[in-house]
């Protein structure tokens, strides 16, 4: 077995697997369409810059077509995306678990945290990513809204997000969005894009948007204090900037269920349900935080912090395998 960078040399596979493919993260599939997502492959030789790795696994001696795997990592972020996986029978293929393996070793030494995938909870793929060392920290279903529906009066418009609104919207994500989410998929510093809603006692709304030749991609973060929920979709999708005739895909996390009446009601269709999967690549570590000893004695002490070994933006990386080994 053998795994190497993508090549020129394999675009004939990758063209002969063009209707034989896994798409793992949807909203990549759904903004770009399932041609420009392998597509990707072919500026690996930039992945440095691009920060698309696309990698080919030859069986050697034993049986079987030569995988296929791309995984996406923005510079900068604490996790990565698998992107695509071929052929879609690969998933029971001896070498995929090596391929994870060196696909996580590649963005590990990038900075990323953790390896993202969202797959079917009923397919053979779920099974074959859980005994490959990821686990399930969320659920999500997409909702596919075509055409545009009438506008409604008399409601407060939704605006486009601006660098002023970064600490309503990290506050109301943090009051909505459950811990372990979190901790895999943190808000950006900097930069969010998408349209938000204030009522006159805060924020109530963020909706984040990203855009593609495909579809728009909308993930809403909605609090349950929104009144006239409905009439409220009915205006961001009005107000949606550049939408054309784009199909807009609304993701719901199983947090945010409550939403999925309301969209329904709009005419928007349903997918299949999601397991969103996380393989955690390192142990993260919290930076060393002072503490004070008791007073004895009636005498006050000075706060005094721990002797911790070297960090690396507050954390100790250990990149781990499939089998929970370090690689």
């Amino acid at each position: 077995m053998k795994i190497r960078p993508f090549e020129w040399r394999d675009i004939p596979a990758l063209h002969r697997y063009r209707r034989r493919g896994l798409f793992l993260d949807s909203r990549q599939l759904l903004t770009r369409g399932p041609v420009l997502v392998p597509a990707g492959a072919v500026l690996t030789s930039l992945a440095s810059r691009t920060g698309i790795f696309t990698y080919l696994c030859e069986p050697g001696v034993q049986k079987g077509e030569p995988l296929i795997g791309q995984v996406t990592h923005n510079g900068g972020a604490t996790f990565a995306r698998l992107a695509f996986l071929a052929p879609e029978s690969g998933v029971d293929a001896a070498g995929l678990p090596a391929l994870f393996d060196q696909m996580a070793a590649e963005i590990g030494e990038r900075g990323a945290f953790h390896l993202l995938a969202e797959v079917d909870d009923q397919s053979p793929a779920f099974r074959a990513l859980h005994q490959a060392g990821f686990a399930i920290y969320a659920r999500q279903r997409i909702w596919r809204l075509d055409g545009a529906p009438p506008e409604p009066g008399g409601l407060a418009p939704w605006r486009a997000c601006s660098a002023g609104d970064l600490v309503a919207v990290r506050t109301l994500y943090n009051n909505l969005v459950p811990g372990l989410v979190q901790q895999v998929e943190p808000l950006p510093r900097e930069h969010l894009k998408g349209m938000v809603y204030y009522h006159p006692d805060g924020m109530h709304a963020y909706v984040e948007l990203r855009y593609g030749s495909a579809g728009i991609w909308a993930q809403p973060f909605i609090h349950p204090d929104v009144e006239d929920l409905p009439a409220r979709l009915v205006r961001l999708l009005q107000m949606l900037p550049g939408r054309q005739a784009r199909p807009v895909y609304l993701c719901v996390r199983s947090y945010q269920s409550w939403l999925e009446p309301a969209i329904e009601a709009l005419g928007a269709v349903p997918g299949p349900a999601q397991a969103v999967m996380v393989r955690h690549l390192a142990l993260p570590r919290r930076a060393a935080e002072p503490y004070a000893m008791p007073a004895m004695n009636g005498t006050r002490t000075e706060p005094v912090a721990r002797i911790t070994n070297k960090m690396i933006d507050d954390r100790e990386v250990k990149l781990l395998g499939h089998d929970g080994k370090s690689l």
